[in-house]
């Protein structure tokens, strides 16, 4: 009957060692601030479409109708 065999407890060790440099790697930051990692998303997400310009006509629609608005009303009870 075969045994498996067993690497010796160097390689372990050595293949041990490795693993966790890899993984402790995997947690490091590339941004060393928030502002950093937030205009890196921002920029990634324009650059994908997400922040139409046409959205931004909505708050300017807005407030003309208000306007027109508050004017009829000063005018009709003035």
């Amino acid at each position: 009957m075969n045994s498996p065999r067993r690497p010796s407890p160097q390689a372990a060790l050595t293949s041990l060692e490795a693993a966790e440099a890899s993984a402790r790697g995997g947690f490091g930051c590339m941004f060393s601030t928030s502002e950093e990692f937030e205009m890196a998303l921002i920029t990634e997400r324009r650059a994908q479409g997400r922040y139409d310009q046409c959205r931004a006509r909505w708050p300017a629609i807005l407030f003309v109708g208000c306007a027109l608005m508050i004017a009829g009303t000063v005018l009709l009870f003035g």
